[in-house]
């Protein structure tokens, strides 16, 4: 706006409008990392620490404000309402306060949102009470329009500001919510101040009571003298708890890269660090694994829908760096890291695991020494195909014994190894020959059954079993051939 332009260029004497700006910077600092400190805190310490982050927050709102009116320079005698200056610097630390309490009751949105505009209003309630104060040698008219704008502003920058401190995780929240406090307390001046008009009047008199500018100014000083002191509270605070921070990392690192487990520590679908167990079980870097999605390493598992508090453990897939999807156990526990509550994923490799299970299937339905269908596997499949017959429109089944003649004299005399070789050999020529819906199985010794289902005929049968002579004969002559 032109207006609000005009206010702080030509009314207004910028060397303290800088220093407002300072003040506001400084308190709106201090405020919200006061905010920030209270949050992981028991009750009686948070409101302690509330109660300091509202008197900062509202000195710097009503110093910034005042500073603001001693740089703004009507050509006609002035002064402040003692009593009223008072309350607006009461106001601005009680709705301060009020709004501080709403956005860490339950952290969540819509209490930050909500504490962050009543903020909003309280910087307005304090400018407008602050503005009751100023005594001046004139008639003070508004524009309704502007004083309604620089309400909006208030309240629409401040909830935001409060919503970022509170929610926002990572070293740009606290510098992002300054900001946005810093911007809803200068609008709305700025903008209540351009709304103003006012018209000399020598026929209205200053109060005798009233606070001259000069003494105005050493009360305004001491304020800001206190919001420097609570400022480097902030500073302190803040650079011990990075520092705190900082040691629970490397510690909580040093423990979790000793788990032979993989270990991921998220904040929500982000992953914030990752153990060396996990980097090295996912072939991924601790680097690529910084900032990465949940969903990227899981793709195929609803991670948050399955797993939970309650939950012991669910299977899922791990997409690997090099995309193959590996078959892992998962387990879900609430954490607090780095000052925060987040999520720690204990990753566990299935993989041998289920090779083993795989392993003793395929040990107990098929033969060791042929790798065919053992008779258990071979009664199932039978049971199977005689239940769904009736549906296959009278079309036959077929079972083909098959058992070799003399196979006990091969043993005897040529040796065990001769007969498990006769029969590998026997399991590999019947095999090339029967259809990938049909079955092959070893029953034991050296009897062998086939089961054709969905044959047409009888005589289609024979022709499996003639397929299979001659495939064992022209093995037979081709290893003569090659004997010879």
């Amino acid at each position: 706006m032109l207006t609000v332009y005009n206010c702080v260029v030509n009314q207004h004497d910028m060397r303290l409008v800088a220093l407002a700006a300072l003040v506001c910077v400084l308190s709106t600092f201090t405020t919200i990392r006061l905010l920030q400190h209270s949050k992981g805190l028991k009750q009686h310490q948070r409101r302690f620490w509330l109660a300091i982050a509202a008197v900062s927050g509202g000195f710097g709102i009503w110093a910034t404000h005042f500073i603001a009116m001693l740089a703004y320079a009507p050509s006609v005698p002035n002064g402040y309402d003692l009593v009223l200056t008072i309350v607006s610097m009461l106001a601005a630390i009680a709705l301060t306060g009020s709004g501080l309490g709403l956005a860490v009751r339950k952290g969540d949105a819509r209490d930050a949102f909500i504490g962050g505009g009543l903020i909003g209003g309280g910087i307005a309630t304090m400018h407008y009470i602050g503005m009751a104060a100023f005594e001046i040698q004139g008639r003070v008219t508004w524009d309704a329009r502007l004083v309604a704008v620089s309400i909006f502003l208030g309240v629409i920058i401040g909830a935001p500001a409060l919503y970022t401190a509170v929610a926002r995780k990572g070293r740009l929240g606290t510098p992002l919510a300054t900001l946005l406090l810093t911007v809803a307390i200068c609008s709305h001046h700025f903008t209540a101040m351009s709304a103003v008009s006012i018209i000399p009047d020598a026929s209205i008199d200053v109060p005798g009571n009233a606070i001259d500018p000069q003494s105005m100014s050493l009360l305004v000083a001491g304020v800001s003298l206190l919001i420097l002191v609570l400022t480097a509270m902030g500073l302190w605070l803040d650079l011990r708890d990075r520092r705190r921070a900082e040691r629970e990392s490397r510690r909580m690192h040093t423990l979790v890269n000793a788990a032979v487990e993989g270990l991921l520590i998220t904040d929500g679908e982000t992953v914030l660090t990752a153990n060396l167990s996990f980097q090295k079980m996912a072939g991924f870097t601790r680097t690529q694994l910084r900032q990465a999605s949940v969903r990227r390493l899981f793709p195929t598992t609803p991670i948050r829908a399955q797993l939970s508090e309650e939950t012991e453990f669910t299977e899922a897939d791990l997409m690997t760096a090099d995309g193959r999807a590996m078959p892992v156990e998962l387990v879900m526990r609430t954490v607090e890291y780095a000052d925060e509550q987040c999520t720690a994923i204990a990753v566990r490799d299935l993989s041998d695991r289920k090779k083993a299970a795989a392993d003793i299937y395929h040990l107990a339905h098929h033969d060791v020494l042929t790798g065919l269908p053992n008779r258990r596997s071979f009664n199932i499949r039978l049971e199977q195909e005689i239940a769904s017959h009736d549906r296959r429109g009278g079309r036959c089944i077929a079972v083909l014994c098959l058992d070799l003649d003399r196979f006990k004299e091969v043993n005897d005399l040529f040796g065990h190894a001769a007969g498990d070789a006769m029969l590998q050999k026997v399991a590999k020529c019947a095999g090339s020959v029967i259809r990938g819906d049909q079955m092959i199985a070893r029953l034991g010794g050296d009897e062998f059954a086939i089961i054709a289902a969905g044959l047409d005929n009888p005589i289609d049968a024979s022709r499996i079993a003639q397929q299979i002579l001659d495939e064992l004969q022209n093995s037979n002559e081709n290893s003569k051939s090659e004997d010879l």
